[in-house]
C-alpha cells in the first residue's frame, strides 16, 4: 500500500485525535456535554480532538480550506485543498459508553473527493482511500460485497433525528426494506456505516439529514472499495443534499429503486 503524503497527514490527524477519545472513554463520568439541538450533543472532546486535526493539517498546509463540525469553515475558499472533518461522530455514542464511533477525514480539491480517513479508534480500524488508488482496512484491501439480491442484503441505515426531518417518508422506505431485505442495523455513525459497505460487512446504506462531514470520507472509500454512492434522487450531489444511498453495484441499484417507489407514493 503507497500512501501519499496528503493522506498520510490525515491519518496522522485521525491517530492524533484518537489518542484524545480514548483517554476520554476511560472517563466518562467527567464529560461536560451540551446540546446543540434535540438529539444532538456535543462535548470538550469533540472540540479537543477537531483541535488536534486542524493542527495537524495546519502544520503542513497553512492556507488550505477547513470545513470541520465544531468550528465550522476557514481558509481561503479558492486555494489548495478543502479538509472535511468530523472529529467524533457518534458522539452520542460516545457519551453512552457505546463502542461505535469515529474520525472522519476527507480532503477535496476543485469539489472533487481525494483522499478519505475513518478510523475507529474502539476497535483500531483504520479505514481510508485516496482516488484511484483503491480503498484499504488496515492497509488490506477491501471491496464490497458480492451478493446481488436485495432480498439477501444486509442494510445500515440512521434513523432521523432533526427536527424538520421528513419522519412519515423515511418509515415508509424503512417499512418497505424491513421486508425485501435480509436485515436493517441502525448503530448510529454514518461514516462507519459506509465504510462497512465498503468492506462488505453491509451490503448497502440508506439515510437523509446527514452534513458533509458524517459522509464525504466514507462516501470515497466506498467508490474506490468499488460501489456506488449518491443522493436519493440518484444524483452526486449527495454532499449538498445530506441524503445518500450506497451499495455494491446490484443492493445499490435495488436500493434506490424502492427509495425512488417510495417518494413517489408520497409526493
Amino acid at each position: 500500500m503507497i500512501v501519499h503524503p496528503t493522506l498520510n497527514i490525515a491519518i496522522k490527524a485521525a491517530r492524533r485525535a484518537a489518542q484524545i477519545i480514548n483517554r476520554a472513554a476511560l472517563q466518562l463520568e467527567r464529560l461536560t456535554i451540551e446540546r446543540k439541538a434535540q438529539n444532538d450533543f456535543v462535548t470538550e472532546i469533540d472540540r479537543a480532538a477537531e483541535t488536534a486535526i486542524i493542527e495537524t493539517i495546519r502544520e503542513v498546509f497553512p492556507d488550505d480550506r477547513i470545513l470541520a463540525e465544531e468550528s465550522g469553515a476557514s481558509g481561503a475558499e479558492s486555494k489548495g485543498n478543502e479538509w472535511i472533518i468530523d472529529p467524533l461522530d457518534g458522539t452520542t455514542n460516545f457519551i453512552h459508553g457505546l463502542p461505535q464511533f469515529a474520525i472522519s477525514i476527507a480532503v477535496r480539491r476543485h469539489g472533487v473527493l481525494e483522499h478519505a480517513v475513518v478510523f475507529d479508534p474502539s476497535r483500531n480500524e483504520l479505514f481510508c482511500a485516496s482516488r484511484g488508488s483503491g480503498a484499504y482496512l488496515n492497509e488490506r484491501r477491501i471491496r464490497v460485497s458480492r451478493l446481488d439480491r436485495l432480498s439477501d442484503a444486509l442494510i445500515g441505515t440512521g434513523f432521523p433525528f432533526r427536527q424538520g426531518q421528513d419522519l412519515d417518508t423515511y418509515l415508509a422506505i424503512f417499512k418497505a426494506l424491513m421486508r425485501k431485505t435480509a436485515g436493517l442495523r441502525r448503530p448510529g455513525a454514518a461514516s462507519l456505516d459506509l465504510c462497512y459497505v465498503a468492506c462488505g460487512r453491509y451490503d448497502g446504506f440508506f439515510e437523509s439529514g446527514l452534513s458533509p462531514w458524517d459522509i464525504a470520507a466514507g462516501a470515497l472509500i466506498v467508490q474506490e472499495a468499488g460501489g456506488f454512492v449518491t443522493d436519493w434522487q440518484g444524483t452526486e450531489h449527495f454532499l449538498e443534499t445530506g441524503a445518500v444511498v450506497a451499495g455494491n453495484p446490484k443492493v445499490f441499484a435495488a436500493l434506490v429503486a424502492e427509495i425512488q417507489k417510495q417518494l413517489a407514493h408520497r409526493s
